[in-house]
């Protein structure tokens, strides 16, 4: 049992140095975030869209004949 703790604290402590050394030195700045609004313009039409076809199947039973029960 005592060797399985030994292994497991060097695997430990080598798997933090390589995750602290080698990111740092693999990595290169970041890019700048570019956005030019297109992904929000498009979430918001989606958003409408599905608006729309909520609204759409809720005021069609209305208008379709009256013995038609919603719920």
């Amino acid at each position: 049992m005592e060797v399985c703790r030994v292994s497991f604290g060097v695997m430990l402590v080598v798997t933090l140095i390589f995750s602290i050394v080698l990111p740092s030195s693999a990595q290169g700045p970041a890019p700048a975030p570019t956005s030019d609004g297109t992904s929000i313009d498009q979430g918001i039409a989606y958003v409408l869209m599905l608006v729309a076809l909520v609204l759409t199947y809720l005021i069609h039973p209305l208008d379709a004949s009256s013995s038609y029960n919603f719920f």
